[in-house]
């Protein structure tokens, strides 16, 4: 059963019928048409609260795209055991459902995944290559692929296995991160899908392929936050229609899974967002944050704000990649 929410995105629509008076029934009316036919043109983005594989197999169908041809899952497959990146058990029913492949790339920092070998022995540390096949996308090289409209990247360096693929499930484990504030399906795609080398060139904001001079070439908050737009728009402009985006909002940590020790989960879970609009789904997560009764949340927002998290959403929408206004429909 779907139940459809009143969300962030009724601010205008709010605006504009609390201006009607009680005595102008023709131009309430009027009014509510209208907004009823711009919330019609929202992307949609649907919701379940319980965290199983049963919801994430029915939120999937909710979207109505169908998966086909060869199906890359992007996931996290996490830095250690102490990580929370997504459990294996969790998302082999969905994986299933696809017929997908679990596809990663390396990381440009030191640690568990910074060649192709150690990455897929990590992948295979974690459970995941238990429950499907794992494919190191950068195992031997990366592949440009040109960025329409930029400040920062005029082109995006992903994992050359990347191109092989013809639908990607863009299957994100919302939570914090210590660089780009909190991490859902906008940076999966942009640093998750990057090779080391385009790792490095997305977090240096262009100046740099090289991983061990990163640290060296650190922009400021807000460039990088542009960086990732950037590197996104290349990405969705290659796969076009063929991908949906699903964040699991689970062990809300203020950092990433890329972190081998992250602090502990203070905020409670929040359930499964869907939709096939990037900018929507993260911006559905980041309002749930902000909304939820949990005083557990106070970290994970400063967290977001202080890394200028939000910036992202807005320079996606800016570059047309997705919509911050959204319907938000609950299933039950």
């Amino acid at each position: 059963m779907k139940h459809l929410l009143t969300g962030p995105l009724t601010a205008a629509v709010l605006a504009a019928s609390c201006a009607c008076s009680s005595n102008a029934t023709a131009g309430a009316s009027a009014t509510a048409t209208a907004d009823s036919i711009a919330a019609d043109t929202l992307p949609t983005v649907y919701f379940i609260r319980e965290i199983s594989p049963e919801s994430l197999l029915k939120i999937y169908a909710a979207l109505g795209r169908k998966a086909e041809g060869k199906v890359a899952v992007k996931i996290s497959t996490g830095e250690s055991k102490k990580s929370n990146q997504l459990d294996p058990q969790l998302i082999k029913p969905l994986v299933d459902e696809v017929n997908g492949t679990l596809v990663e790339c390396c990381t440009a920092y030191g640690g568990s995944r910074s060649t192709p070998t150690t990455a897929y022995q990590t992948a295979v540390d974690h459970g995941y290559t238990a429950i499907a096949p794992v494919d190191i996308m950068d195992s031997i090289g990366s592949d440009t692929l040109l960025v329409k409209t930029y400040r920062h990247l005029p082109y995006d360096l992903v994992g050359s296995h990347f191109l092989d693929y013809d639908f990607m499930v863009v299957l994100s484990h919302f939570k914090g991160h210590q660089m780009a504030g909190f991490g859902g399906a906008l940076k999966n795609m942009a640093i998750g899908i990057a090779s080391a080398d385009g790792k490095a060139w997305v977090h240096t904001a262009g100046k740099t392929t090289d991983p061990t001079e990163l640290w060296n070439n650190i922009p400021a908050d807000s460039i990088f936050q542009e960086s990732m737009g950037e590197a996104c728009e290349a990405i969705i402009d290659h796969i076009g229609d063929k991908v949906v985006y699903i964040n699991v909002a689970n062990n809300l940590s203020v950092d990433c899974d890329c972190n081998g020790n992250p602090a502990p989960a203070e905020l409670a879970d929040l359930g499964i967002f869907a939709s096939l609009d990037p900018v929507a789904v993260d911006r559905a997560c980041v309002d749930a944050v902000r909304q939820s009764p949990d005083h557990g949340k106070q970290h994970l927002i400063e967290r977001m704000e202080a890394r200028r998290g939000p910036h992202l959403l807005d320079y996606a929408e800016q570059l047309g990649l997705g919509r911050q206004q959204y319907r938000l429909v609950e299933i039950k």
